[in-house]
């Protein structure tokens, strides 16, 4: 989708506001050309303040966006594009977001045994209008995934977080890795449930560099 748009793309300082090596990865296997700057946004948006999960995602991935579109907009070369991305997993009407011990990441990924659950990810891509930072163009949208997760028992949910694979993760699992050995079935884009939606991704790019 984005072939005809890479000779274009390549001359564009593209930032991605994350530290997510999976977003990385995701963007590198694409062939696209960007660095990275990660946000220092906190994240401590209230959580029932918003009505449904990929509202808060979207607003999170705009203050990520947004607090390193502030800290390079006087940069000599300012950017072209930032995009910020952030990832939840949603149950029961519950957010989980990254565990914040073993013992969490226990409690978590047993909650979503023989059920399914939905993974939302919002990204917000910031374009200067006319060059200038002072005022500029904000695409936001964001995706959800179903994932539904296999029976298994206790020992072997141990196991996986004693891989450490779980810590750094938007509800307790990588889909990529080990995490993906537990999971019997999703409905929606694989690449979302690793932490980006690459097909919605593509598609609003290419709107905003041919409108």
């Amino acid at each position: 989708m984005l072939e005809p748009l890479m000779h274009r793309l390549a001359t564009q300082r593209i930032v991605l506001a994350s530290g997510s090596p999976r977003r990385k990865l995701i963007l590198e296997n694409i062939g696209l050309k960007f660095e990275v700057v990660p946000s220092t946004f906190e994240e401590n948006l209230r959580k029932e303040d918003f009505e449904f999960p990929f509202d808060y995602v979207k607003e999170t991935a705009k203050g990520k966006a947004l607090e390193v579109a502030k800290r390079l907009a006087k940069d000599a070369r300012p950017p072209d594009l930032i995009i910020g991305s952030d990832t939840v997993v949603t149950m029961d009407n519950k957010i989980y977001e990254k565990p914040v011990d073993k013992e969490h990441a226990f409690q978590m990924i047993s909650s979503y045994m023989g059920r399914s659950h939905t993974v939302y990810t919002g990204v917000v891509m910031l374009t200067p209008k006319k060059g200038n930072w002072d005022d500029f163009n904000i695409t936001s949208f964001h995706a959800g995934t179903d994932v539904t997760f296999a029976e298994v028992d206790s020992d072997t949910i141990r196991k996986y977080i004693d891989t450490g694979e779980p810590m750094d993760k938007a509800g307790g699992y990588g889909i990529q890795a080990a995490g993906g050995t537990l999971i019997s079935g999703i409905n929606g884009d694989y690449f979302n449930v690793m932490g980006f939606p690459l097909h919605l991704f593509a598609k609003h790019l290419v709107q905003i560099y041919t409108s």
